[in-house]
C-alpha cells in the first residue's frame, strides 16, 4: 500500500492560538466546546473536528463565529481522521488546554500554540489520512543566557503566571 506524507500549513492571524489533537467520537466537538467555554470567560473560539466515518463532514462549534469558520476551513484542509483544531483568541491555550485533556474522548494533544504550525500528515494510497505529528514554531537558535534567565521570569511574573 502507498503512503505519502504531506505538510498541511496552519493559517491564522497572529492574535490566535492553535490546539491541535485527536479524538475518536462525534460529540468530540461538543464537549470541546462546553471544556473551553467553562474553562475561561473570556476565551473567543472556534472549534472543528474532522469526523472519521459515516458522513466524514467536518463538524463545528464556537462562540466567535470568525473563529468557527476558521476552524471549520483549516480541519476541512487537514482533513484528518478524527483530528481537531480550537482557535483561539482572548485567553492562552495553558487557560484551557488541561479541560481539553480531560475530555474522555480525546485522545492526544499535539500542540497548543500561538507559533507557525506546520501538521505532518500520512495520506495511504485508500484515501485514509491521519496525523503524524507537528512542527511547531522556529529552529532553536542556542541555549538561553543570564540576560534571558531573567527576561523569561519577568514575563512570566508580568503575565501574572509565576509570584
Amino acid at each position: 500500500m502507498a503512503l505519502e506524507f504531506k505538510a498541511v500549513k496552519v493559517e491564522k492571524p497572529a492574535d490566535v492560538s492553535v490546539i491541535i489533537g485527536q479524538s475518536h467520537f462525534i460529540k468530540s466537538v461538543e464537549d470541546i466546546f462546553e471544556a473551553v467555554a467553562t474553562s475561561s470567560a473570556t476565551a473567543r473560539f472556534g472549534v472543528a473536528f474532522c469526523e472519521s466515518s459515516g458522513d466524514c463532514l467536518v463538524r463545528a462549534e464556537g462562540n466567535d463565529e470568525e473563529l468557527k469558520l476558521l476552524a471549520a476551513s483549516s480541519a476541512l484542509r487537514l482533513a484528518a481522521g478524527h483530528a481537531f483544531m480550537v482557535f483561539l483568541r482572548g485567553a492562552y491555550p495553558v487557560n484551557v488546554l488541561n479541560a481539553i485533556k480531560s475530555v474522555p474522548e480525546v485522545c492526544t494533544v499535539f500542540c497548543a500554540t500561538a507559533n507557525p504550525v506546520d501538521v505532518v500528515v500520512a495520506e495511504t494510497g485508500g484515501g485514509r489520512r491521519g496525523v503524524m505529528g507537528v512542527i511547531d514554531g522556529e529552529k532553536t537558535r542556542g541555549a538561553e543566557g543570564a540576560g534571558d534567565v531573567a527576561r523569561r521570569k519577568e514575563f512570566l511574573r508580568k503575565l501574572g503566571y509565576k509570584l
